[in-house]
């Protein structure tokens, strides 16, 4: 458990790729909306701009983050013939370390119950869910029916497919952050848990940032 007290609104970036202007632009935002915490859901690797940057940042702004599958293959050092793959030698000490400090998951409370962070789905940062799931992508998806089972969570904050989303399966709500990645629509979240939404924020051709959806936290469905 990573705070004592419930979250009532917070910031959540996904996955960062690099993309440390865009990283810090998010974040000088996510501070000027006095939010409880930041988060991250990993992937900070592998892209066309500078990781320790990023590192630094999240570092110094004491973002709550966790590891996401590019994190891990580069402290593995695997697949790094990835197309803007970011090599092990280009690490600074402090960067390495603070990689290899990022756990998998953390959870943290709100005032309607339990929150995990994590990149997929819970310890597996390589499962996929896409808002277009339905039917038998939903069923045979082992690790979110783990979680709508056991019950444990309210909401999960996860990334992976860079794609932004929020779903509702019974009492479990999954708030997908987005990317900072290029090619995607870049951009990054404010949950508020108190008022129950999500209001999605979108960066523009030029970097600036413009409110984009606001979607519900309660499943009127």
């Amino acid at each position: 458990m990573i705070a004592n007290k419930n979250f009532n609104v917070i910031g959540a970036i996904g996955d960062i790729h690099t993309e440390e202007q865009l990283l810090k632009k998010s974040v000088d935002f996510l501070k000027s909306q006095n939010v409880d915490k930041i988060l991250s859901v990993g992937d900070i690797v592998d892209g066309l701009g500078d990781a320790n940057q990023c590192c630094d940042i999240l570092r110094r702004e004491a973002i709550l983050t966790v590891s996401g599958n590019h994190d891990r293959w580069l402290l593995n050092n695997q697949l790094r013939d990835l197309k803007n793959a970011t090599q092990p030698d280009s690490l600074s000490i402090a960067s390495h370390s603070f990689l290899s400090s990022l756990p998998a998951t953390r959870e943290f409370p709100t005032p309607h119950g339990l929150a995990l962070l994590c990149h997929g789905l819970g310890e597996n940062d390589m499962v996929r869910l896409n808002p277009d799931d339905y039917g038998y992508a939903i069923q045979a998806n082992t690790d979110l029916q783990n979680l709508i089972r056991d019950g444990k969570y309210r909401y999960v904050i996860n990334g992976h497919t860079n794609r932004k989303m929020v779903r509702h399966f019974g009492n479990l709500t999954i708030i997908n952050a987005g990317t900072l990645k290029p090619g995607h629509e870049q951009g990054f979240v404010v949950i508020n848990f108190v008022e129950q939404f999500v209001q999605f924020y979108k960066f523009l051709e030029d970097s600036a940032i413009e409110a984009a959806e606001t979607v519900s936290l309660i499943d009127c469905l």
